[in-house]
C-alpha cells in the first residue's frame, strides 16, 4: 500500500465520521424542532381551550341573568296581581261592611274622633262621598257628641262630596292639616303590610330566584 492509498483512506474515513456526526446533529435539531412544535401546539390548544371555556362561561351567565330577568319580570307581574286580587276583595268585604249600617256608623264616628285627635285644630271639616254624608248629616247630634271636648266641626256641603267607596277626610279649617281615612286612603298606607302579608302567607319562599338557579 502506497502513501495515495493510505491518504484516500484516511481521507474516506474522517468523511465518514463527520457524515456521522452531520447525521446525529440532523436528528438531535429535528427532535428539538418536533418538541419545539410539539410545545407550541399545546400551548395554543390550551390557549384556544381557555379562551373557549371563557367565551362558554360568558354565554353561559347571560343566559342565566336573561333566565333571572325573566323569572323576576314573571313574578313581578304574579305579585302585582295577588295585591289588586287582595284590594278587590277589600273592596268587597267593605260593601258588605257597609251594609249594616248601624255598625258602619258607628265606624265613621270613630275615624272622625281619632282624627279630631290628630289635628291640632278647634275646628275640623268632614268630608266624604254623596251617600256617606247623608249618613253623617243625619247622625250629626252622635257625631257632635263624640268629638273630644273643645273640638268643632262642620260636615261639607254636599256638592263638595268626594269619589270614594268609603270612609272620611278630615281636614283643619284652613285645609292645612288632612287625615286621610277614606278606603282608598288607608288601603294606600297598609299596601306595603299587605304585599309583606301575600310573601309570608302566600309565597313563603319570596321571591329570591337566585335560589331558583344556584341552590
Amino acid at each position: 500500500m502506497n502513501q495515495v492509498e493510505e491518504l484516500e483512506r484516511a481521507i474516506l474515513a474522517r468523511a465518514e465520521r463527520l457524515a456521522g456526526e452531520y447525521r446525529e446533529r440532523a436528528a438531535r435539531s429535528r427532535d428539538s424542532i418536533l418538541r419545539e412544535a410539539a410545545e407550541r401546539l399545546r400551548l395554543r390548544e390550551a390557549r384556544e381551550d381557555g379562551l373557549a371555556k371563557t367565551r362558554a362561561e360568558r354565554s353561559f351567565r347571560q343566559q342565566v341573568q336573561a333566565s333571572e330577568l325573566k323569572m323576576q319580570t314573571h313574578l313581578d307581574r304574579m305579585r302585582w296581581n295577588l295585591v289588586l286580587d287582595v284590594e278587590q276583595r277589600l273592596a268587597d268585604r267593605m260593601r258588605v261592611f257597609m251594609e249594616d249600617e248601624p255598625t258602619y256608623d258607628a265606624w265613621l264616628v270613630s275615624l272622625i274622633v281619632e282624627a279630631a285627635g290628630v289635628i291640632e285644630s278647634p275646628e275640623i271639616q268632614i268630608t266624604a262621598n254623596a251617600h256617606d254624608q247623608r249618613r253623617l248629616f243625619m247622625n250629626w247630634d252622635t257625631v257632635v257628641a263624640a268629638l273630644p271636648h273643645g273640638r268643632l266641626a262642620a260636615l261639607a256641603p254636599a256638592p263638595e262630596a268626594i269619589d270614594t267607596l268609603g270612609g272620611v277626610l278630615v281636614t283643619s279649617v284652613d285645609g292645612r292639616i288632612r287625615v286621610d281615612h277614606t278606603f282608598e286612603g288607608r288601603l294606600e298606607r297598609l299596601r306595603p303590610r299587605i304585599q309583606q302579608t301575600i310573601l309570608e302567607r302566600l309565597l313563603p319562599g319570596g321571591f329570591d330566584t337566585g335560589s331558583l338557579f344556584i341552590g
